[in-house]
């Protein structure tokens, strides 16, 4: 991205009018076409306006961050757990920004404007060896965008890195949190496989139930390993090898 994009998606005001623009097109799909249920939205109405972590799975490319916000401009209006009228979008929160694959935002021309809605585009080079910021595996600069954000804003990201249920999670997440020590909280969605294509701009299956679960922000000891607490942010967000095994009907995306 150009320094002057770059510069402003930095810019509230334009991220507000563009969640305004995303919103009212992307709502019906995810509460009228489909049925959008939403729980736990008590665990983050409180939360500050900063240093927030949200860690999710992942099931599209865009339609999860598209429904999170969503649900973030409607908490701000006092709303528990629904959407309601999307009268929200009138004043929309934009104290939030993601992470999201640089090769994957930089596809068409929608991904580039949800670039300047709020992406923080990374290089994807964490790999699970990865210990220390100056260790192969890790871009120093893309840690630093992440924190950079997180000084003054919630950020979401997704754990896995990939929409393919299961996939291990990647170490970066863990050294973020260890270096930002943020408030993290997770998040299990479903059906959104099921109802959106990849990209999670064309519709697959219509009346398809999408689930979104906020749980209680994470209990974290921040000078413990990034092994520790990136097992503990895969249990959280369900995603564990182990309730693969033990819970195989539930409903996934396979790939």
């Amino acid at each position: 991205m150009s320094p002057f994009w770059e510069k402003i998606k930095h810019i509230s005001l334009v991220r507000k009018l563009i969640y305004m623009i995303v919103g009212i097109i992307t709502y019906p799909g995810l509460a009228l076409v489909n049925k959008l249920s939403i729980s736990g939205t008590e665990h983050i109405a409180g939360l500050p306006r900063k240093k927030v972590l949200f860690v999710s799975n992942h099931q599209t490319y865009f339609a999860d961050v598209i429904t999170f916000l969503h649900i973030f401009c409607a908490v701000k209006w006092r709303k528990k757990n629904k959407l309601g009228v999307p009268y929200y979008l009138i004043n929309p929160f934009s104290n939030v920004y993601y992470v999201a694959a640089e090769e994957t935002m930089r596809a068409s021309f929608v991904s580039k404007l949800f670039t300047v809605a709020g992406a923080i585009t990374v290089k994807r080079t964490w790999n699970k060896n990865a210990v220390t910021e100056g260790q192969k595996g890790l871009d120093v600069s893309d840690t630093r965008k992440i924190t950079k954000a997180l000084d003054n804003n919630w950020v979401i990201t997704f754990p896995q890195g990939t929409t393919k249920a299961f996939s291990p999670g990647r170490k970066g997440t863990a050294l973020i949190i260890k270096m930002a020590r943020p408030v993290v909280v997770p998040v299990v969605i479903n059906g959104f496989w099921r109802a959106f294509d990849k990209k999670g701009l064309k519709f697959k299956k219509k009346g398809t139930l999408l689930t979104v679960r906020f749980k209680e922000p994470l209990q974290i000891d921040y000078d413990a390993p990034a092994e520790e607490i990136l097992q503990q942010v895969m249990v959280a967000i369900e995603q564990n090898k182990e309730r693969q095994f033990k819970h195989p009907k539930q409903e996934q995306k396979p790939e």
